[in-house]
């Protein structure tokens, strides 16, 4: 890490990017839309419109992936900016920057979908330790592609991959599929990105079948589960591994850079996949030196 705790870099990271963001100027959009607030969900435009109610001197930060905070009624806009970055950067390990502060918006589309970088050169990410959090090589698992050929998630390193782990017994899990199809088709064939979608507690012919009465054309993955109610997936090295270990809920999804490492998680399911095309797009030109 170059002298440097993971801690200390995130958060200088984040004092550099809220610097950057705050001398930044205001997007085309209105201080009061919510709705163009990136990557907010229902309970996340409440709270942005709870903020414009505030207060001055207030500040929004968002991260990416949905996290947010803000803070109203301090000294200074910077005083503001800086509670509500400590308190958003404590819930998440994504890096936060300032949306809004006071009157105006200060966010700059063009360095958002940066964020997930920078990214590990080869070097770096061949020390990187196994693990599912930010900076880690995840698991490699021993996984069946589309075509039914044994294969490990390690095969697809050279490519970003965008792994989620799903079911069909999961409600959020089916709702979330049409935003995953429609990223799939903008993404195109020579996007760099692969989905990898694994089935979760029940066989892959159970979820193929429903995919296909969905009329979905996703490239379903394999997970190697047999039997309804399994809660073990396989490493390619034949260890088991507890399903819990990588997603406590379903679905959760993990960015895979080109080495491996991890660049993006979210438990449960996102709304607006679209919004990630940018970062999904940033990972596979600047990801795998």
């Amino acid at each position: 890490m170059n002298g440097m705790s993971g801690t200390f870099r995130l958060a200088l990271m984040t004092a550099c990017l809220a610097a950057a963001f705050c001398g930044m100027p205001a997007l085309a959009a209105g201080l009061n839309e919510a709705e163009a607030v990136p990557h907010l969900d229902t309970h996340g435009k409440k709270g942005y419109r709870e903020f414009l109610a505030a207060g001055e001197h207030r500040a929004f930060i968002i991260a990416p992936g949905g996290t947010w905070a803000w803070k109203s009624d301090e000294v200074t806009a910077d005083s503001a900016t800086d509670e509500a970055l400590q308190e958003c950067q404590q819930q998440t390990g994504q890096p936060c920057v300032p949306y809004a502060v006071d009157d105006r918006v200060v966010f700059d589309a063009k360095r958002w979908p940066t964020l997930w970088g920078p990214y590990q050169g080869r070097a770096e990410a061949g020390k990187a330790k196994t693990g599912k959090e930010l900076g880690d090589r995840f698991f490699d698992l021993a996984i069946k592609g589309p075509a039914d050929k044994s294969m490990k998630l390690s095969d697809l390193r050279g490519k970003v991959t965008v792994l989620h782990f799903w079911g069909t017994w999961c409600p959020p899990c089916r709702r979330e599929m049409p935003e995953l199809q429609k990223l799939h088709q903008e993404l195109g064939a020579s996007s760099g990105v692969q989905l990898v979608l694994l089935q979760m507690r029940e066989n892959f012919a159970t979820a193929h079948q429903w995919a296909q009465q969905q009329h979905l054309t996703l490239p379903l993955h394999d997970s190697g589960i047999k039997d309804v109610g399994s809660e073990f997936l396989t490493l390619s090295s034949g260890k088991p591994i507890l399903d819990r270990e990588l997603a406590v809920v379903f679905p959760t999804t993990y960015v895979l850079d080109k080495h491996g490492i991890v660049v993006f998680s979210h438990v449960g399911p996102i709304a607006g996949w679209s919004q990630y095309l940018p970062f999904l797009r940033d990972a596979a030109a600047k990801s795998g030196k």
